[in-house]
């Protein structure tokens, strides 16, 4: 017995290690462990009931958009009962994932999350239009019926329904293809208020039931999980039930004795669910999802390459950060020395180069360690520190000195020193950057003389997140004392601002380097090699120069750079009056039309296609638009043809993919798009993926050998494959652009935060 309960005691702590065991024995036998263990536990209840805990959360009706959400502070978000939130989660089911989806939607809005849940599907619209909750964020089938009570979202997946029976006796080890049609008339258990009840019942009035079955609908009103439903099909309780494809290939694992078969080719979209009034939550929704999946996909292409594997891939990522020395927007064009400078060696070694922002709050050495990018490039320092986190540096190619920054009035003693002066001072940096290791540097030496002399040494503010250019912003505004800037960037900000001061220098000249991992030597050699070349010589000298000299360049440019989304271009808000209705994200439509016209209305092409989306005149007429002069017509035109483009292709495509598609499209033509998917096909290639994929062989359709067994013939490859990549990586910078402006509004919000905890003389005196 002794034994056994112990083995039970090690299951339970999930650890069945011999050491474990040993230390289990060693402290005493199976009685007095049981003893003991029920002793902590009551121990621990004790100290949970002492603790105070969260009032819990009583709803309220809220008919409101997204203003009004904000106001309450809390997103609720809709569900039925019996899903599989209280199951394990299971590898390749949607729940968990679009469930943490929604709540990281909410965190960027900065709301709280509440999961509001009825009884069945029946009652989710109703329970969202009494405005007992704002968003059905579950599977969630689109129908006709539903369409015309509440507004959905871009649709998540596209699903087949399928018919789940038992497999005849003797069958369990057929696969789904090989199953037996079923040919008895069936009821079929489907729980109350799903799309699957529609489904019944349009298949009994139409000739599309593949099954050849006659189906009655058994309506379950009781709240019931996948995994139950399965499981009475399974034992005989109910004779039939209907799951979406993307759930069966994922839970009939679990059930051999069931087999499944599509009712109809028709393909269903899932997707989400808003009133219809809530227009505004509804923008905001498909913006998040668009961001969601087009950044999913390119973080789909981590892995730690050296420089066989880039070549191969003929992509070189660029892990970076927003700001004006390296990486920002101007006007829709992408801009920035270590940009500039890259943007050169990828030409010169036939590469293309993608640029990826993390966020402020992850450190690009651990980004470049999960191969998230290839090599930094980011005017980074080099520090014996980031060379312990395994980073590589290339030869220095600029020197800065880190400075210390007050606002213009705190600048009266100029001539004390540095090291002198922050002695009891605060100074605001974020722990990623090199000057908090300054500072900590500057706090060690500062605390010996401080215990000698009655004083304080330096206080350090560890700001999250925070970049260089908002720390600077919140010294000028007065809510922190000091910041630290590298020398290069106060050059730039100093150029078109006059609102602080530079009080000293931190540090000595230190060298700004890019970095690689350890093992990409090659990689590593081909950086050094390029910096050799052109160090100092005319093409970096005119670089640098534009950036950190040449004082009208540094105004018309750095000064004018996109600093936030509120105004991309001078026609957002046409774009978004025609863009939102067609669930398309506005940022990507501002993003081509600029790649079409560079927002000049008046625009036209060689071959006639005008304005700013510019539509050819004969596809403008066929969507009943003229006048194509005009901005809202031309940007009505644009995305009605981008509508149009998008239906051409099979709804299975992924939605990342369905989007660079269209694009390409409508650049190209819809027909050479589907030679470049045939001839993707044909080369091994995935025809349903655009980058590394059919772009390739949308290159190919330029060469006889390949254009001339086409259906459309030749085309210039060269120009939807660029097309595609500057829409996407212009798209990219908008929202490493929202990305910062997110940050400065939670930057704002957190410093309200730590001055409201200080007493009042201390916060009277921080700001």
């Amino acid at each position: 017995m002794a034994i056994a309960l112990l083995g039970i005691l090690l299951a339970a702590c999930g650890d069945t290690s011999s050491e474990k065991a040993a230390q289990v024995l060693e402290n005493g036998s199976a009685a007095e462990l049981t003893e003991k263990a029920t002793e902590e536990k009551a121990e621990e209840r004790a100290s949970q009931a002492s603790e105070p805990t969260a009032p819990a959360f009583t709803n309220y009706i809220n008919q409101g958009d997204l203003a009004e959400i904000h106001q309450q502070g809390t997103l609720r978000l809709l569900a039925p009962k019996g899903l599989e939130e209280e199951s394990l989660p299971r590898d390749g089911l949607p729940t968990a994932e679009w469930r943490a989806l929604a709540e990281k939607f909410a965190e960027q809005r900065g709301l709280a999350v509440q999961w509001i849940y009825v009884d069945n599907f029946a009652d989710l619209i109703p329970a969202l239009q009494e405005g007992r909750g704002d968003v059905i964020a579950v599977n969630f089938t689109r129908t006709e019926q539903r369409a015309e009570q509440v507004l959905y979202v871009r649709p998540l997946k596209y699903v087949q329904e399928q018919l789940i029976t038992r497999r005849k006796q003797g069958s369990a080890s057929k696969p789904v293809a090989a199953a037996e049609p079923v040919s008895a008339s069936i009821k079929v258990a489907v729980r109350k208020g799903s799309a699957f009840e529609e489904t019944i019942s349009e298949l009994a009035e139409s000739s599309s039931n593949k099954s050849q079955v006659s189906l009655q609908a058994q309506i379950l009103d009781e709240p019931i999980s996948q995994d139950e439903l399965l499981g009475g099909v399974a034992d005989g309780t109910f004779a039939a039930t209907i799951i979406d494809s993307n759930l069966s290939a994922v839970l009939l694992e679990d059930f051999p004795a069931l087999k499944a078969e599509n009712l109809s080719d028709r393909r269903r979209a899932i997707a989400w669910a808003v009133r219809s009034n809530a227009v505004a939550l509804g923008q905001a929704l498909n913006e998040f999802l668009t961001e969601e999946h087009l950044v999913a996909a390119q973080q789909r292409n981590s892995a730690r390459r050296d420089w066989a594997q880039i070549k191969k891939s003929k992509t070189l990522r660029v892990l970076t950060r927003n700001h004006p020395a390296s990486y920002f927007m101007w006007r829709g064009e992408l801009m920035g020395f270590d940009y500039d400078l890259l943007k050169r060696f990828a030409k010169d070694h036939g590469l293309r180069l993608s640029m990826v922002v993390p966020g402020h709050d992850v450190d690009l050495a651990e980004a470049l360690a999960e191969g998230m990018g290839d090599v930094i490039a980011a005017s980074m320092t080099v520090t014996d520190a980031r060379k312990q986190q395994g980073l590589v540096f290339t030869r220095p190619y600029m020197q800065v000195t880190e400075q210390l920054i007050a606002a213009v009035d705190n600048t009266q003693e100029l001539a004390v020193p540095v090291a002198e002066r922050l002695i009891g001072q605060s100074v605001a940096v974020n722990p990623l950057n090199s000057y908090y290791s300054s500072l900590e540097a500057l706090a060690a030496l500062q605390s010996d003389v401080a215990e000698s002399e009655g004083s304080k040494p330096v206080n350090i503010l560890p700001i999250q997140g925070a970049t260089t250019e908002q720390l600077i912003d919140a010294v000028a505004e007065g809510r922190y004392d000091y910041t630290v800037a590298d020398s290069h960037l106060v050059q730039i900000e100093q150029t078109y601002r006059d609102d602080f001061a530079v009080v000293g220098d931190l540090s000595e000249e230190q060298d700004i380097a890019w970095a690689v991992r350890k093992d990409q030597p090659e990689l590593l050699g081909k950086l050094n090699g390029f910096l050799n070349k052109y160090y100092r010589g005319l093409f970096f000298n005119v670089t640098y120069n534009k950036y950190f000299k040449e004082e009208k360049h540094i105004k018309g440019k750095q000064g004018q750079r996109l600093r936030d989304t509120t105004e991309l271009s001078p026609y957002d808000p046409l774009v978004r009056k025609h863009a939102v209705p067609a669930d398309l994200d506005w940022r990507m439509v501002v993003s081509q039309m600029y790649q079409e016209s560079r927002f000049n209305p008046k625009a036209r092409s060689f071959a006639g296609a005008r304005g700013l989306m510019q539509v050819m005149p004969r596809t403008g007429k066929q969507l009943g638009i003229s006048d194509l002069y005009h901005p809202e017509n031309s940007i009505r035109a644009g995305v009605s043809y981008l509508g149009w483009l998008e239906e051409r292709f099979p709804s299975s495509l992924p939605f990342d993919q369905k989007i660079y598609f269209s694009l390409a499209a409508y650049n190209a033509g819809h027909g050479h798009v589907r030679d470049a998917r045939v001839l993707a096909k044909k080369l091994g290639k995935d025809p349903n993926r655009w980058f590394d994929n059919v772009e390739e062989a949308m290159l190919l359709l330029s060469k006889p050998q390949y254009y001339k067994k086409a259906r459309f013939g030749y085309v210039r490859g060269r120009e939807p494959v660029n097309y595609v990549r500057e829409i996407r990586d212009r798209y990219f910078g908008y929202l490493s652009v929202a990305k910062k402006e997110r940050l400065g509004e939670s930057l704002g919000e957190s410093l309200g935060e730590q001055l409201g905890e200080l007493p009042g003389e201390k916060a009277a005196e921080q700001l």
